[in-house]
């Protein structure tokens, strides 16, 4: 199989072959199929004869080409190890194993895996076989697509031989009626079941033209039969041909001066004076058996043949049709089992004609009975009354014939059953005619399981019970398609749960796919008839709303979100969740069913990214993507080819205004976008997980840049304040990392900056980070403080020294109370903690006053200069030493 096809694509090709089961290629094309799914050189699909002894080829597929079928012996081989047993690898040194196997040692396989095909009643028919040239190493589907694939191919071949057996039985028959030396007969299906039998050397034997004996039986028996026997012969056949009983007949040939003229010789073929009186065996031996025999046979005939070309959805209700007619019955159903106490009807007659399928319990039912014993005949006692389809006078059912459905490792799946409202009128009848169709009816039942078994591995997700990613891109295809013809609209809304990762990760697996269990119900309870919901993958849901533009988007939207505005109950909690939704619309936004699925997940990623919680598509959404996209990859190739620089901006001390240190700004000039603003470039390295590569080269070459403005004799006061990433704070060995990294600059030159929310991600792992680098020698400020959620009892245990005042409270301190307090506070929070602070984005001498008065220690902004590169800054702010 291929890496990158996934199990429910293994399952939807597998039943796309088995789909062809009427094909006369159907065991070729499922040989070929398994070789490309499972990524085998060689299949075949081989049948074995009763005594186990030889198996002969239905199919062979090798190399990439069918081969001619052939018959081999089973001893010695491995198919041996799995005829009428179990599934069976070899998944190396098979011709070491079995070095008798002419066949092996003539194809030079490594592997081989085979799965046995089993009949109705557990008998061997045959096996599945692949081999391959290397050591074979197969998918972790690969037993469950085998064992598909058996049964299926179990079913097909069991249905083949049925026919050819149907076939059989009907060409003996007229063998023997037609065929016998000197007889022809004619079946006159008349309410008395007679037969009329024509001697073709009639007016030779008995003086009567065959014309008199068709039109009068009474005659051809009379001329054929002895004076003294005709009047007894003639009242009991009268007498059976009235009762529509079966009769026998003893004949005598004899001639008018009642010596022997002609007697039939058995099996002789000639006509013999040999003898005086013989029982014509070869004629009739005894018609009794013979008639029951051909009222079994006509009544299975006329069934099967109906339902030969009809294998599929209406299967059943064709067999039950036909049966029901066939034994003149007034009910019959076909039930399979539901779990170990529901019965579902299948297909269902009564008074002729097909009605609704039913639910009921087994226990109590008289199918419990047949299920138990295989077969059952019985009586209701007090009668059952079944309404009558066309509202006449309800059926009363007085007694049934019942035989239970076994699959093929025996286990029972259901019954078949027909109903009289009067006593059976044959009994033998109808137990004979359901136990020849009981194992056709119970290998399409398994076929039509396996089938749905099929489906729903390849077609519905496991988890929610949704349709899946494949059977939506299908229906997708396909509403679109009704949408271009009909020139109606389609909406396309994908939905993403909010904190599912979080929720997946400290709870487990099992509590998420309840939980995604239990969304996937709620939000089917939302949904309308005519709109489609699937599972995408993960967290993600689709919904296909069909005829509703984009002015209608909004409603569905507002609908998704009121689903979930309620607590959902999944694993024994409670979950307050909320979903992302990104919502495109037929023709208005796309084309294809490829572009609507693009702009909905443009849509989606801007809902996400944005925090809006909706988004409907725009094409400036799309742009902006698209300018992401590449700014992204453009940025990945300046990062690797060294193209960034770094910046660094003064901070300097509020009282004596001289320079205390700088903060490290990582730039970019993109030869096409140019100066490519920091607050895009560095959230699109986070989301490509370059952020770590990025921190690494920033710390690395300002390491550098101090190295060589010392080099050149310049005194940097102070320390280089660099950023780190939240990302980048999950690491024990941070600290070492930076040491290494920094290694030409002493750590107490070195300033470590991180957010506010960086920290409070995970508080305890960064108390213990923070401390091994305050141990290293690192100094440690919490940037952009007041911004996020700190707790103070937190905020104590970090080794931090410097809290930076996000410059969004500096720019309105003088003109807005609420931040004047809010820096007030810091200050006072961060002196009493032994902190000092460096305010932010100071761009007034009133401003840089008010913090000096206020206490807190130190500034940078545009007051004292903007970022500059390294020699503009060497220029204007360090010194000689």
């Amino acid at each position: 199989m291929k890496s990158d096809v996934s199990a429910e694509e293994v399952f939807r090709q597998l039943a796309d072959s088995l789909a062809l089961n009427d094909s006369p290629d159907f065991f070729l094309n499922l040989c070929q199929r398994l070789t490309e799914l499972l990524g085998v050189d060689h299949a075949l699909v081989a049948e074995v004869f009763p005594d186990l002894a030889q198996a002969r080829t239905l199919a062979v597929w090798s190399q990439g080409q069918p081969v001619d079928n052939f018959s081999y012996p089973l001893a010695g081989s491995p198919c041996n190890t799995v005829v009428g047993a179990s599934a069976c690898l070899y998944p190396a040194s098979v011709c070491t194993r079995f070095p008798d196997d002419e066949m092996l040692q003539a194809m030079r396989v490594e592997g081989y895996f085979g799965f046995p095909m089993t009949s109705q009643d557990g008998s061997a028919m045959g096996l599945i076989a692949l081999l391959s040239d290397a050591p074979m190493v197969l998918p972790g589907v690969a037993e469950e697509v085998l064992r598909i694939a058996a049964a299926q191919a179990g079913a097909e071949l069991g249905r083949r031989r049925a026919e050819e057996s149907l076939l059989e039985s009907e060409r003996r028959l007229h063998t023997l009626m037609n065929h016998l030396p000197g007889m022809a007969y004619r079946c006159r299906n008349d309410a008395d079941w007679t037969m009329e039998f024509v001697s073709q050397g009639a007016r030779e034997l008995t003086g009567y033209p065959p014309e008199a004996l068709i039109e009068s039986r009474q005659i051809a028996f009379a001329q054929l039969i002895h004076r003294a026997d005709r009047a007894r012969v003639d009242t009991e056949v009268q007498s059976s041909v009235t009762a529509g009983k079966p009769y026998r007949v003893i004949y005598r040939l004899i001639n008018a001066q009642g010596d022997v003229r002609w007697v039939w010789e058995q099996g002789q073929g000639v006509f013999s004076p040999d003898r005086g009186e013989v029982l014509l065996e070869g004629f009739i031996s005894d018609i009794t058996e013979q008639h029951e025999s051909e009222r079994v046979q006509e009544a299975v005939v006329q069934t099967a043949t109906a339902i030969t070309s009809r294998l599929g959805a209406d299967f059943f209700q064709q067999l039950v049709l036909h049966l029901t007619r066939a034994l003149d019955a007034d009910v019959g159903f076909v039930a399979t089992l539901q779990g170990d106490d529901e019965m579902e009807t299948l297909a269902r007659v009564v008074a002729g004609q097909p009605v609704e399928n039913v639910h009921y319990r087994l226990e109590g039912s008289h199918c419990a009975e047949v299920l138990s014993k295989g077969e059952s005949v019985g009586e209701f006692d007090p009668p059952i009354s079944i309404p009558h389809p066309n509202g006449g006078e309800p059926v009363l059912a007085r007694s049934y014939v019942g035989r239970r459905l076994d699959s093929a490792s025996g286990e029972p799946i259901g019954s078949l059953m027909v109903i009289y409202s009067h006593a059976t009128p044959d009994l033998s009848l109808a137990t004979s005619v359901l136990r020849i169709l009981a194992v056709g009816a119970a290998g399409e039942l398994e076929r039509q399981t396996n089938d749905r078994r099929i489906y729903q591995l390849a077609y519905v997700d496991s988890t929610t019970a949704l349709p899946n990613r494949i059977h939506f891109m299908e229906r997708l295809g396909s509403a679109l398609q009704h949408a271009e013809h009909s020139g109606e609209s389609l909406s396309l809304v994908f939905l993403d749960l909010k904190r599912f990762k979080e929720i997946n990760d400290v709870l487990g697996h099992d509590t998420g796919d309840q939980l995604l269990a239990a969304v996937a119900r709620r939000l089917e309870q939302a949904c309308r008839v005519d709109e489609f919901l699937a599972r995408l993958s993960g967290d993600e849901f689709a919904l296909l709303v069909p005829n509703l533009g984009a002015d209608g988007l909004p409603a569905v939207i507002e609908r998704c979100h009121q689903c979930l505005a309620r607590p959902v109950y999944a694993a024994g909690r409670e979950f307050s969740l909320d979903v992302n939704i990104g919502a495109a619309c037929y023709p208005v936004d796309a084309m294809t069913a490829a572009d609507l699925f693009q702009c909905a997940s443009v849509a989606m990623h801007e809902a996400k990214r944005s925090g809006g919680n909706a988004c409907i598509f725009d094409v400036s959404i799309a742009e902006a993507l698209n300018r992401r996209r590449a700014l992204a990859e453009r940025f990945a190739r300046a990062l690797v080819d060294d193209r960034l620089t770094l910046h660094y901006q003064p901070q300097v001390d509020l009282v004596t205004g001289a320079l205390v240190g700088a903060e490290v700004l990582c730039r970019w000039k993109d030869e096409h976008w140019g100066w490519v603003n920091p607050s895009e470039f560095i959230p699109l390295a986070e989301e490509r997980g370059l952020i770590h590569d990025l921190g690494q080269w920033v710390l690395s070459s300002a390491s550098r840049q101090w190295a060589a403005w010392q080099a050149q004799g310049l005194r940097f006061p102070g320390r280089l304040s660099v950023n780190i990433s939240a990302l980048q704070f999950t690491d024990l060995s941070l600290a070492e990392e930076i040491k290494t990294m920094a290694a030409p600059v002493p750590p107490e030159a070195i300033g470590l900056e991180l957010t506010e929310s960086g920290f409070m991600r995970d508080p305890e792992l960064a108390v213990e980070i923070t401390e091994r680098l305050r141990q290293a020698g690192f100094a440690l400020s919490i940037d952009d403080f007041g911004t996020g959620y700190s707790s103070l009892s937190y905020l104590r245990r970090f080794a931090a020294d410097t809290l930076k005042i996000d410059m969004s409270f500096v720019c309105d301190m003088l003109e807005n109370q609420s931040d004047y307090t809010i820096v007030t506070t810091i200050v006072a929070m961060a002196h009493s903690l032994g902190m000092m602070t460096v305010a932010e984005g100071v761009e007034t001498r009133a401003q840089a006053d008010a913090l000096t008065r206020l206490g807190c220690d130190r500034a940078q902004g545009f007051l004292y200069d903007r970022p500059l590169d390294s020699q503009r800054f060497a220029a204007r702010w360090l010194t000689p030493e």
